[in-house]
Formats: C-alpha cells, sequence, structure tokens
C-alpha cells in the first residue's frame, strides 16, 4: 500500500482542526449561555425585593409606619389592626368622604370633637385632620374607644366604626333579646359587614406581610 499523499494528509488535518474549532465554538456557547442564565437568576434575585415592593405598594400599601408604631403603642392597639383600618378606609390614599370624614382614618369633624374633648385636647381645629399624625392619633384614639365600650371585640369595634356606636349597639340588643351575641354575619348593614370582613383580613396580611414596618421584629 502507497502511503498517503501529502494532500490527502493536509485535508485530515484541516478537517481535525474544523472538528476541534466547532468543538471549542460549541464549548464557548455553553459558557456564554450558561453565563447569561447565571446573569438572569442573579438579576432576578436582586429584583425580587423591589418587585415584592412593587406588588406590595399596589395591593397593600403601607405609609407612615413610624406614627402607627407610636400610636399603637400609646393606645395599646395591635400596629396591624390600625394598618388595616386605613386600608379599609382609604387604602393610604385619603380624600374627602361625601359625608365628610377626613384623612387617612376617615374621621368626621363630629367624631373628631368628641374625642377631643374626651382626651382633653383644647387645641383641636378639623383642618388638623388632613394631617397624618393628627388624623391617626384620633382614629386610634377612636379605635381604643371603641374596643373598650365592647369588651375588646374587634369585629364589634370595627362594625361601630363604619356603622356607627348607635347602630351596633342596637344590633347588639336584639341579638342578646335572641338569646345569643351578635355574629359577623348578622350585621345587617351589607356595606358593614363587608368592611368589618376586609378589615379583619387586612389585620392578618399586614401583620404577615409588614412584620418589621410594623415593630414585630
Amino acid at each position: 500500500m502507497s502511503p498517503p499523499t501529502v494532500t490527502a494528509t493536509a485535508r485530515r488535518t484541516s478537517d481535525a482542526r474544523r472538528r476541534q474549532s466547532a468543538v471549542r465554538r460549541r464549548r464557548r456557547r455553553s459558557v456564554l449561555a450558561l453565563g447569561a442564565v447565571g446573569l438572569l437568576v442573579l438579576a432576578v434575585v436582586l429584583a425580587m425585593p423591589l418587585f415584592k415592593r412593587a406588588v406590595n405598594d399596589l395591593t397593600l400599601p403601607l405609609t407612615h409606619q413610624d406614627i402607627i408604631r407610636q400610636q399603637a403603642q400609646e393606645k395599646r392597639l395591635d400596629p396591624a389592626l390600625i394598618a388595616a383600618v386605613i386600608y379599609g378606609e382609604t387604602k393610604f390614599d385619603p380624600r374627602p368622604s361625601s359625608a365628610g370624614a377626613q384623612g387617612l382614618m376617615q374621621i368626621l369633624p363630629a367624631t373628631a370633637e368628641f374625642l377631643a374633648r374626651r382626651s382633653g385636647a383644647t387645641s383641636f381645629r378639623t383642618a388638623d385632620l388632613a394631617t397624618p399624625q393628627v388624623n391617626i392619633a384620633y382614629g386610634s384614639y377612636y379605635l381604643r374607644y371603641l374596643l373598650d365600650s365592647y369588651g375588646q371585640s374587634t369585629m364589634l369595634a370595627l362594625a361601630a366604626y363604619n356603622g356607627g356606636q348607635a347602630n351596633v349597639d342596637r344590633w347588639v340588643a336584639d341579638a342578646r333579646a335572641q338569646g345569643h351575641a351578635l355574629t359577623e354575619a348578622e350585621i345587617p348593614f351589607p356595606e358593614t359587614r363587608d368592611y368589618v370582613a376586609r378589615v379583619l383580613q387586612a389585620q392578618k396580611d399586614y401583620r404577615r406581610t409588614y412584620p418589621a414596618e410594623l415593630g414585630y421584629q
């Protein structure tokens, strides 16, 4: 058998080099693809807190948490309850209601004047209800007053916050006359019934979603 010609040897060498080059290109593409995946994963990990915060801002907003914590401590309230009432009233975007309620916690001027007299405040002005510090202080004071009035029942306190204390007193009396305590499902006003359910759920959500911001950690 005659030895391979120089041309055949060169062809085989060239083919081998092309195969090696193709292998190197595939390896480089694999490395680049893995790198791109790694960067994507890193970007997702870094972006998750921002994404979570953006979702929370849209679905479960929270601002003025320093005031909420302060008032919760002073009024012996669950800070998540204060946040949940603000959520139920204004979703942290205050504007006057058609009934004239003001601020984050939608305090009626007449209610604020009643609370000012009870608390001994002497310099209250209706315009002050637009100030978050004042509004949350009065709303928290009202929540504490209602909880004390209804034996620490959050459900009844929320019903009175939304539907009025006179109505809740009547509903409670009617239920007692029938031999049982008023339940959430028996609240006659659909709006108040829905409000109570929404705020009670929001209280759980705020406690779970914002433990550090509300002082649980």
